[in-house]
């Protein structure tokens, strides 16, 4: 008898999740990206009936993402999405860079069908670890009637792509969506909802180089006490295109740094002004002269800069 068509595809690209440990006490000196997705699979016995379809994408710690990842990522999330019989794509992620992953391709695709990240902050030989469970719950908002946008799934919360933060560096539930609030919390395989899921206009796929070389290259600084600006003239000098200052409280900048950042604007460097906190927005001043980022992160911001510069060639 034919199998059945798949109807969740799981994306793998190394992380926590994939991470082992010489030790199963120990949840910090491990090696991240070793195991592959089939073995993330079978780690979670209530996966055996549900109709999957499994790729190794990368084999990578996050915290060494590329944006050559996020190009292959997003094409083989559009062409999987593209499949009449496939409810939704599920990719396992790290947890330091997941929140970038998800906005990038939040914007880049907007999908009508549910692309949930999953991800572990402890590694798969960990005494209680909590990478099964995730990608178990994973899976069910994948496969969720009405779930559509780019999602994360961690410690039975559902988050906005929008959103999404890491606000802890050891804890199980790590995460946060801020001021906006989770999308969902799931309960038994199921989502309680509290609010829409993400929507959009998408970027498009089609719009991205293929040599990410040719990406722009958009850097981040930060303002603080003392700050010189000495590492925006060394951007501007090494030929960046944009940045992005994550001011102190409600985006403000220290005097010498935003002068170093005016400068750079004057040279054609796109430049936006974010707050280092962890929630709220920055909040426009009529005699502000670099741009608000809004309610975005600085990471969000970085991402939107850059396509707002590749926007510009067309």
């Amino acid at each position: 008898m034919q199998r059945p068509t798949p109807d969740v595809v799981i994306l793998a690209t190394g992380g926590t999740i994939a991470g082992v440990a010489d030790q199963p006490g120990d949840n910090v000196g491990y090696r991240a990206a070793q195991l592959g997705v089939r073995q993330l699979i079978q780690a979670v016995p209530s996966l055996d009936a549900r109709v999957l379809q499994a790729e190794q994408i990368a084999q990578v710690d996050s915290k060494d993402m590329e944006h050559a990842i996020w190009l292959a990522l997003a094409q083989r999330v559009q062409h999987h999405l593209a499949r009449t019989e496939v409810a939704g794509v599920v990719i396992t992620h790290g947890t330091d860079t997941l929140e970038e992953t998800a906005y990038f391709l939040q914007r880049v695709l907007a999908p009508s069908k549910p692309v949930v990240l999953t991800a572990a902050m402890r590694p798969a030989t960990a005494l209680l670890r909590d990478g099964p469970q995730n990608l178990l719950d994973a899976v069910s908002v994948a496969q969720e009637p009405s779930a559509r946008g780019v999602v994360a799934v961690l410690a039975g919360t559902v988050h906005s792509a929008w959103d999404v933060r890491k606000v802890h560096s050891y804890r199980v539930d790590a995460f946060s969506s801020g001021d906006a609030g989770a999308i969902a919390r799931i309960e038994e395989g199921r989502c309680r909802m509290f609010r829409d899921w993400p929507s959009g206009v998408a970027f498009g796929v089609h719009r991205l180089p293929a040599d990410t070389a040719q990406w722009p290259v958009v850097e981040i600084v930060t303002s603080h006490a003392g700050a010189s600006g000495a590492l925006v003239r060394a951007g501007v000098a090494a030929g960046v295109q944009g940045l992005v200052v994550a001011g102190s409280g409600n985006g403000h900048v220290h005097v010498s740094l935003e002068a170093e950042l005016l400068a750079a604007q004057s040279r054609g460097v796109a430049v936006v002004r974010c707050t280092r906190c962890l929630n709220g927005p920055v909040s426009s001043r009529t005699e502000g002269v670099l741009r608000s980022a809004q309610t975005l992160t600085p990471v969000q911001a970085r991402i939107e800069v850059m396509l707002e510069l590749l926007a510009r060639r067309h």
